[in-house]
């Protein structure tokens, strides 16, 4: 019954995804996808180069405030890099981001939503887009919180990922987190939260210089963060402050980068090496991009990372 509705599912998106055949090969395109995980509807969105599928996909996991639309296809007048989704699909990508339940478009529960859930949720959407594509693996990169779900991800199913990017992994000792464990009792008491637009923009500031951010870009982030999530889940952090660690290295046997910015509140090497050298994987890479902190896809040392990112998944 399952793999029944899932290729009913498929079939249906398939037909509504609305690519374009008449774009040109430079142009980047863009498709809607809605996957079914249980009860609930998860959002994908999707966007690639040119009218032919590509052979090289990688799927986007977002962190714990903003869904993937809003994370990795922000449009920002004048700054053509600033989207993650472009600059991949101009590198040959096909790329998917999802929005976890709780998150953006997706269904959102009424009570508190788990880390585990959303990597049941990412595992369903890896599971349709292998479908979509006729592929085996998938390349995956997570961000922040997403490392959590998308390394559960890993730990679980390691037979459908290629390459795996943990980009801004927090750890149980990160600065981030001590300062989180002091809420508990506020994430406890509601399973969201209403964040305003000016809410948004200290993150980019946190430990990272000012000179380091680009004021119209953090304008952007806080403006389409806050028209899209209207309330925000509190499940991501009480999983952070309460059950943390949630990943064992030793069982994550793809190949695998770990980067972080400079600055990063959440990532850094003093709790982040001993995880590194725990992975079996020798093909592995630790990197440390500079002019950049936890916002890292927003921020100066942007073009740094995208570079770093696109050499270890081509190479």
């Amino acid at each position: 019954m399952r793999k029944a509705c899932f290729r009913m599912i498929a079939a249906a998106l398939l037909a509504v995804a609305g690519l374009s055949a008449m774009a040109s090969e430079d142009a980047i395109v863009s498709a809607e996808h809605w996957v079914q995980n249980g009860d609930v509807r998860i959002y994908v969105w999707e966007k690639r180069s040119g009218a032919v599928h590509n052979r090289k996909v990688i799927v986007l996991a977002h962190g714990s405030a903003t869904a993937g639309k809003e994370s990795f296809d922000l449009q920002v007048p004048g700054y053509a890099d600033v989207s993650l989704m472009d600059v991949l699909a101009r590198a040959g990508f096909d790329v998917f981001a999802l929005d976890t339940r709780g998150f953006g478009r997706s269904t959102h529960p009424e009570a508190h939503m788990t880390t585990a859930q959303a990597s049941s949720d990412l595992n369903a959407v890896v599971d349709y887009v292998l479908h979509l594509r006729a592929l085996e693996r998938v390349d995956l990169l997570a961000w922040s919180w997403g490392t959590q779900y998308g390394g559960m991800f890993v730990m679980a199913h390691p037979e459908k990922v290629r390459k795996y990017i943990a980009y801004a992994q927090m750890h149980l000792d990160s600065p981030d987190l001590a300062k989180r464990r002091q809420k508990i009792g506020d994430y406890k008491a509601q399973a969201y939260v209403e964040i305003a637009e000016a809410g948004w923009k200290p993150r980019f500031y946190s430990m990272t210089p000012a000179s380091d951010n680009i004021p119209a870009i953090v304008d952007a982030y806080a403006r389409a963060a806050a028209e899209t999530e209207k309330k925000t889940p509190t499940g991501p952090q009480l999983d952070m402050v309460s059950i943390m660690p949630m990943l064992n290295p030793r069982l994550m046997n793809a190949s695998i980068m770990l980067i972080h910015g400079e600055h990063d509140d959440v990532a850094d090497t003093v709790g982040l090496l001993p995880f590194f050298q725990a992975l079996p994987n020798p093909d592995k890479r630790y990197v440390i991009i500079p002019e950049a902190g936890h916002m890292m896809m927003f921020q100066k040392g942007r073009q740094q990372f995208q570079h770093a990112v696109i050499d270890f998944l081509d190479e």
